[in-house]
């Protein structure tokens, strides 16, 4: 906790994946900030559990994409399945890449690697802060942040970023819009240890009639699973993982669950924040755009905000570019925003078909697109977001 500075040049809010990858990069270059995050050290959740190729390419420059790497396990392709039935199979190892794979590391391990940097370049963040007032004028902002029991500090800098999710307060301040909706089922998450007849090397997309579902390794022999459903419990038993998989998983060699690690529900939105930047106030991550966790895109295109924004920031704070490049930030990663929620979109679609004659249509086109060699190709590529270089 402690005293907060009474000046600085960014006020960051929000220390996950995206807050942690923006700070380390102003860190790097000499950039003045403060970090404040509501939530106290080690009470974050697992949720996100792949890093794409591009987000490693990204990372070089902070130093910890090698650190990901010794943490993480490799997988190559993603598959989709009809329970036994193999529809189609997207390698990722023939990508134009220094990292042709996913790379499968629970988010609090990503996020206690980027941390680790941060203290390594003399920086921390200051726990547990929460933006109670945000104004502008025209030379900088005002943040009030009170921790609990606490009185408000306020913190006079140049510019403010909204990295806090999805309920972004930062963007409420803003009056910044946050058009979408919702999808109706819920989904269930658990990281599962389990007996599992498929490789290790592959995430799996299921079709069934009961639904879909997503397995994928993860390290120390761990399994996770997401899984759209009807009604999802607060905390999935064991006893409910396994039904699901006995539903949607594969028959031959079916997978029989040992240990439930841990486990949640979720609501799914598909949003995108109607601007990026309201004056000096701008926003990353699920702060500006939320989607479906199919492909795993959502981790991977915040860290991406932040590195785009942090380079922005330090050009326009250096004198090096005028303000006109913080709008090329919003144009740029707001379209890639759009485009990862329409992806996204159409893959959970796809995968939730019901009735019988649409799910067979959806198997048989699959089948005969995996087969052509530029599509599997062009999937890889928009999986592993190496369009938005």
């Amino acid at each position: 906790m402690g005293t907060l500075p009474t000046t600085t040049s960014v006020v960051i809010v929000g220390a996950g994946p995206t807050g942690l990858a923006l700070a380390d990069v102003l860190a790097t270059e000499g950039v003045s900030f403060v970090l404040a995050d509501r939530i106290a050290e080690g009470a974050n959740t697992s949720r996100a559990v792949v890093v794409h190729a591009r987000t490693l390419e990204v990372l070089e420059e902070l130093k910890v994409t090698d650190r990901l790497r010794a943490e993480g396990h490799v997988v190559p392709r993603f598959t989709i399945r009809d329970r036994d039935h193999l529809l189609a199979t997207i390698r990722f190892d023939g990508l134009s890449t220094r990292y042709p794979y996913t790379l499968m590391i629970p988010q609090n391990i990503t996020e206690a690697i980027l941390l680790a940097r941060l203290r390594e370049l003399g920086c921390d963040v200051h726990r547990p802060y929460a933006v109670t007032d945000l104004r502008q004028d025209a030379d900088g902002i005002t943040a009030t942040l009170a921790a609990d029991g606490q009185q408000p500090q306020t913190v006079r800098a140049r510019y403010a970023v909204g990295a806090d999710g999805m309920h972004s307060t930062v963007r409420e301040c803003a009056g910044i819009l946050f058009r979408g909706d919702k999808y109706e089922q819920p989904f269930v998450l658990a990281d599962v240890r389990m007996s599992w007849p498929l490789a290790a090397d592959e995430v799996t997309l299921f079709f069934s009639p009961a639904g879909m579902a997503v397995v994928a390794p993860v390290p120390g022999g761990r399994h996770r699973l997401v899984a759209a459903v009807e009604v999802a419990p607060e905390r999935p038993s064991r006893a409910d993982v396994q039904r699901l998989l006995d539903e949607r998983g594969p028959i031959t060699g079916a997978a029989r669950v040992a240990e439930i690690v841990w486990s949640s529900r979720f609501q799914v939105h598909h949003r995108v924040a109607n601007r990026y930047r309201a004056g000096r106030i701008l926003l990353a991550g699920d702060a500006a755009h939320v989607h479906s966790p199919a492909g795993g895109q959502g981790m991977n295109t915040g860290i991406q905000d932040a590195v785009a924004l942090g380079q922005a920031l330090t050009a326009v704070l250096t004198g090096q570019s005028a303000e006109s490049r913080l709008d090329e930030y919003e144009r740029t990663r707001r379209q890639v925003a759009e485009r990862v929620v329409v992806f996204t979109d159409r893959l959970t679609r796809m995968a939730t078909l019901h009735g019988t004659r649409a799910r067979s249509v959806r198997n048989s086109v699959i089948r005969l697109i995996g087969r052509i060699p530029w599509v599997r190709r062009r999937l890889a590529t928009e999986l592993a977001e190496l369009r938005y270089r």
